[in-house]
């Protein structure tokens, strides 16, 4: 993508549907007269008066304590330097944004018009009440130093200047976990910084908590060392000087055994990194630009421990494993401070979960076999479902211990559970999935090319690693519209109606038609149905031309199935095709089948879509927990359509008793595990959260899905076909941009998993 491109597509998003990121939403019903005297005038009142006997109360009655400031003043905004308060606003929600997918915590982002210090910090202390903590951001140095400091002091809620502790203590889990593998005592490490700034000083600083030594710490700015004799150093900076004048970083990284980059790209070069001693630890973390290239240096030193602010190199430290959890774990025991033990807690926290097992979800989001700990896996991922009920939960007994708690918990399981069921609304399968599927991108056939949003998935695709495109259609109208939105790659463009194909056409037609000459096709007939481009689209996937399709923007379901179902086929040992939507409800992922292909399927057929659901399920990393769904609750209806789903639990339970599944239920008890638990006690399900529901028919599974992508906007991937040979898959008519990419991320791991089971052993 061409830059107009990229900056029209980023404006376009700031400002459609509507502009910016973030909302307020009502969390109390409103619908009658009685709600609104509730909520406001009369009933109102009473919390108000609570309030007033007791300020606590304030916690109990109103959203103050999962309410959170992200306030700046816009003076060092990301790269882009002193931009204003005005200009800082996306960068301020983009923060809000990630506060509340990660952490589930409500945030007002408050752009504050204010460069003088005290000015700043008086305008925070004035609106401090609304919120139950504050995230400071993008302030330049030195006077981000000093606000935080007397907000810390002056105010009884968590304040934290993120630009700062963030990267200090994402690096110094790192770091912790780097010198182990390097078998060196901290104590004993030279360090050398590049950078001098709020992130730099704040990582020294921890790093001298955790056991460095301060007089072996070199610091650099873009002025060179901070030698004794600068007279333009702040006092913080000053505390790093030494007597060192006109020593050069390649001198200083002779023997050093830590190098922290938050500096400028490429100013490590490889002849410094030799200069290093055994085992080198280099945190390069200039973005997007590192201070050294992450292949370059693994090239120079084998013995390399490295990370970076990368996502597509191993060890990114990146500030979302910290900052929504601390402010969690803070909130949750109403911390009046983010102290030095609470950074600390998070430190160990993210440091020890690196060395744990990981789970399949995360194995497979990032397309390794087994993640374990070591040169290439020194923090958790991002994606790691566990960061929330592990580093939460540290920082709120950190500040327990150190007395800076006012609602301490007691109860510690109770508390983890619920914060995994913060998990729930997120979206992050979807993220999983595109990781994924970057792991090992794929060549997908896009039957629809020289539609203007199907190109559009396919530029994603491409630009976003997840695909090799393939493009179908005709090919003056593709050329013009990837000019038209910038898709300047040069991906593969073809028109199966144009004699330039005549030879593969050919080809395939007469494949095809070996294969359905006794079933009424006749060469000619074969020689005509490639000119469509599903047909020609699958008959490249079926002779490896493509690892996979996508296709049925502009035509409907039937029409687009039949040709794959005549030239792909089944999966060997699959006996019936189906499909199931992913749909990404408020309670996590949830798998409904069968959405698309069989209208009223028997109790064996049942069962086999049960199956193939299970093992889809468990493609994304979850364990499926299967409810098979009716109008009856264990046999209280004799219906024909209630007995067939009783059949094929009963089917289950016998023949596949490690899989947890049960029926017939209703769907109210399905979803709701307390009541399932209560009622029916002896079920397999009872007081499990389920994720997958098998409906009776076709008409009950499809309007159930489409009900809650309309009514409730919840997003769909699907459907997505079962037993399938190859992996194909199909859009819906008039599908959205975001919706193909998806399927197409889909289609990829579909690619990736038949791969896996048909290498030879």
């Amino acid at each position: 993508m061409n830059k107009y491109s990229k900056r029209r597509e980023a404006l376009l998003y700031h400002a459609k549907p509507t502009p910016g990121k973030i909302q307020v939403v009502p969390t109390k019903k409103y619908a009658t007269q009685r709600d609104l005297s509730l909520a406001y005038s009369p009933g109102v009142a009473e919390p108000c008066l609570e309030i007033a006997k007791d300020i606590n109360n304030v916690y109990k009655y109103t959203a103050k304590g999962n309410l959170v400031a992200v306030i700046t003043n816009g003076t060092a905004v990301l790269g882009l330097g002193d931009i204003g308060p005005e200009a800082s606003k996306p960068v301020m929600e983009g923060k809000a944004l990630l506060f509340k997918i990660f952490a589930d915590i409500d945030v007002f982002d408050i752009e504050v018009d204010a460069r003088d210090i005290d000015k700043f910090v008086e305008t925070v202390k004035a609106i401090a009440p609304t919120f139950g903590g504050i995230n400071l951001e993008d302030i330049k140095a030195p006077e981000s130093f000093e606000i935080e400091r007397r907000l810390v002091e002056e105010l009884n809620i968590p304040v934290m200047h993120d630009d700062q502790h963030g990267t200090a203590i994402i690096s110094s889990a790192a770091l912790l976990n780097a010198l182990e593998l390097a078998g060196k005592k901290i104590q004993d490490v030279k360090v050398v910084i590049s950078g001098a700034g709020s992130a730099a000083l704040a990582c020294a600083n921890l790093y001298v908590l955790l056991g460095v030594n301060p007089d072996q710490i070199i610091m650099f700015d873009k002025d060179g060392v901070l030698s004794s004799d600068r007279t333009d150093l702040s006092p913080l900076q000053q505390i790093y000087s030494k007597g060192l004048k006109n020593s050069t970083l390649g001198e200083a990284l002779q023997e050093a055994d830590v190098f922290l980059g938050l500096s400028a790209g490429n100013i490590l070069s490889s002849e410094m990194l030799l200069g290093m001693a055994n085992d080198p630890i280099v945190f390069a973390m200039a973005n997007p630009t590192p201070e050294i290239d992450y292949d370059v240096a693994v090239a120079t030193r084998k013995d390399i421990i490295m990370a970076t602010g990368r996502s597509d190199h191993p060890n990114q430290v990146n500030n979302v494993l910290g900052f929504p959890y601390i402010f969690r774990g803070a909130l949750d025991v109403r911390a009046t401070k983010i102290n030095e033990a609470m950074k600390m807690a998070a430190v160990k926290a993210l440091a020890a979960l690196a060395k744990e097992s990981v789970p399949e979800q995360v194995n497979i989001a990032y397309g390794e076999t087994k993640l374990i700990f070591g040169r290439d896996y020194i923090i958790p991922k991002p994606f790691d479902p566990r960061l929330i009920s592990t580093v939460a939960p540290a920082v709120a007994k950190a500040a327990m211990e150190s007395g800076v708690a006012l609602n301490p918990i007691t109860d510690w399981g109770k508390y983890e559970e619920e914060l995994l069921e913060r998990l729930g609304s997120d979206n992050k399968m979807v993220r999983l999935l595109a990781n994924r599927a970057k792991t090992d991108p794929k060549r997908v056939v896009f039957a629809e090319a020289d539609h203007l949003d199907v190109l559009k998935a396919a530029q994603i695709a491409y630009e976003d690693k997840i695909a090799f495109p393939i493009l179908l259609g005709n090919r003056e109208t593709i050329l013009e519209l990837k000019e038209e939105i910038g898709f300047e790659a040069d991906v593969p463009i073809i028109d199966p109606k144009t004699y330039e194909e005549d030879q593969r056409r050919n080809h395939y037609a007469d494949i095809y038609w070996k294969s359905r000459q006794r079933r009424g096709i006749s060469l000619l007939d074969a020689q005509k149905w490639m000119r469509e481009r599903n047909y020609f689209a699958a008959m490249m996937v079926n002779e490896g031309d493509a690892d996979a399709m996508v296709s049925g923007y502009s035509r409907s379901y039937p029409t687009v199935v039949k040709p794959i179902m005549q030239l792909i086929g089944k999966a060997p040992g699959v006996s019936l095709i189906a499909s199931t939507n992913m749909m990404m409800t408020n309670r996590g992922p949830m798998f409904l089948s069968d959405t698309a292909i069989n209208p009223n399927p028997m109790a064996d057929d049942l069962a086999k879509i049960a199956l193939m659901t299970a093992k889809t399920v468990r493609m994304f990393g979850l364990d499926p927990v299967i409810a098979m769904i009716s109008f009856s609750n264990f046999g209280s209806s004799g219906y024909e359509s209630a007995n067939k789903v009783r059949e094929a639990v009963a089917f289950l339970h016998k023949n596949h008793p490690e899989l947890i599944v049960d029926g017939e239920l209703q769907a109210d008890f399905a979803l709701n595990p307390e009541m399932l638990k209560n009622k029916f006690p002896f079920s397999k399900l009872a007081g499990k959260k389920v994720n997958t529901l098998i409906f009776p028919n076709l008409e009950a599974a499809n309007i159930t899905y489409k009900l809650l992508k309309e009514l409730y906007k919840v997003d769909s991937i699907g459907p997505i076909l079962l037993g399938m040979e190859k992996p194909v898959h199909i859009f819906q008519l008039g599908a959205s941009v975001e919706e193909m990419v998806n399927m197409v991320a889909v289609s990829v791991v579909d690619a990736q998993e038949k791969e896996k089971r048909n290498k030879p052993k």
